[in-house]
């Protein structure tokens, strides 16, 4: 996926694009962002099944310890159960740029829209 700059984003593995949300084809799929922001939400849903679709949250790589958000663990673990909007991280004291990726565990999420706080 190469380095991204400030605000730009990219998707790896086997991704259906529509008009207004993204589908994983396949699991093992994963979006990186770069943002500098507080908080970092997405707007995510489960696959036409309805199955949840597990998944893991890496800032810089590692995982978000204390910058966890409210939907993912220290560990960076976390279930997408329902269609909407995931808290992912939450950062505290100083805030610098990060690159955040989410990979999904199970195929069939829609991923919609990031959110920043």
């Amino acid at each position: 996926m190469g380095m991204l700059r400030l605000n730009e984003w990219g998707l790896a593995g086997k991704w259906t694009i529509g008009g207004e949300h993204a589908v994983l084809d396949q699991k093992d799929g994963s979006i990186v962002y770069r943002f500098h922001a507080r908080d970092l939400h997405l707007v995510l849903g489960p696959g036409p099944d309805g199955k949840p679709v597990r998944f893991r949250v890496a800032i810089d790589g590692a995982p978000p310890g204390t910058s966890h958000g409210t939907d993912v663990d220290a560990d960076g673990q976390g279930v997408v159960t329902g269609q909407r909007l995931y808290q992912l991280v939450r950062q505290s004291g100083v805030i610098t740029d990060h690159t955040f990726e989410i990979r999904f565990l199970d195929p069939g999420v829609k991923a919609y829209a990031f959110t920043f706080g």
